[in-house]
């Protein structure tokens, strides 16, 4: 599991749209977007960072400069207030979304 950097952060809301360096990381891609302090982020990051046969990237925005920015684009751009928000590519398009799910869950998104 890979955290994303604020500036892919910042670049993502610039596009309105998670960058390429992260869809195409790998044939399939969870992207988390979450807060640090939200329960169901810790449990889904348990299992998160054990999967093999995906690429995991992760950013926990309350913990970032881009805070309200990040926040806002979520949720005005993506559709989605809550958290986490989990964002799934295959081949670098969008296959799925979710909110906390359970593992395998997940994993079948990761699957689409």
């Amino acid at each position: 599991m890979e955290k994303m950097s604020e500036q892919q952060a910042r670049e993502a809301i610039q596009r309105g749209e998670i960058g390429s360096d992260i869809t195409e990381a790998a044939e399939k891609v969870a992207v988390i977007l979450t807060q640090s302090w939200c329960l169901q982020w810790h449990e889904m990051r348990s299992y998160a960072a054990g999967f093999q046969d995906a690429a995991v990237f992760y950013i926990e925005y309350d913990k970032t400069e881009l805070f309200e920015d990040f926040r806002t684009f979520k949720e005005e751009t993506f559709g989605n207030d809550q958290i986490p928000y989990v964002r799934y590519y295959r081949g670098g398009k969008l296959v799925a979304q979710s909110n906390a799910v359970a593992q395998e869950t997940f994993r079948a998104n990761l699957e689409r």
